[in-house]
């Protein structure tokens, strides 16, 4: 199994990335990423909810991409901040939906919407980044 990557970011802290295998499986292995990416950072208060991100994304990933692989990427971009990625080698764009209340999907946006302080996706040449940033309360 490939070993996590790590490299220096202009905040001074290291960034984790790693490519998974696009099967509903690499969730856990993205969650425990982001669980030591926090505890490395002292911002073991974001971890919780960056792993139920980083499962939903890595979810819808494994759902709409393309290719065998997809690449979770986890960055401190601030202080008291995180931000969790997938990167995979689809252009289409997630779409948040509406789910009724007898729909057994759908919600995994919305809930990514309700727990990080911002969102959103990056188009890159070959794919997209969907990406979601924590902040620490009071934080920047």
């Amino acid at each position: 199994m490939p070993q996590p990557t790590t490299r220096a970011r202009p905040t001074g802290h290291p960034g984790y990335s790693e490519t998974l295998p696009r099967e509903p499986e690499s969730a856990a292995t993205a969650r425990r990423l982001v669980h030591a990416a926090c505890a490395m950072w002292n911002l073991d208060d974001l971890a919780d909810d960056g792993a139920l991100i980083i499962s939903e994304l890595v979810s819808n990933a494994v759902q709409h991409a393309r290719r065998e692989s997809i690449r979770v990427v986890i960055d401190r971009p601030g202080a008291a901040r995180v931000r969790v990625g997938v990167v995979d080698f689809s252009k289409a764009q997630p779409v948040r939906k509406t789910p009724g209340p007898e729909d057994k999907g759908g919600r995994g946006l919305t809930l990514v919407g309700e727990l990080a302080a911002d969102w959103g996706t990056d188009p890159l040449p070959w794919g997209k980044q969907v990406w979601a940033e924590l902040r620490r309360k009071g934080g920047k």
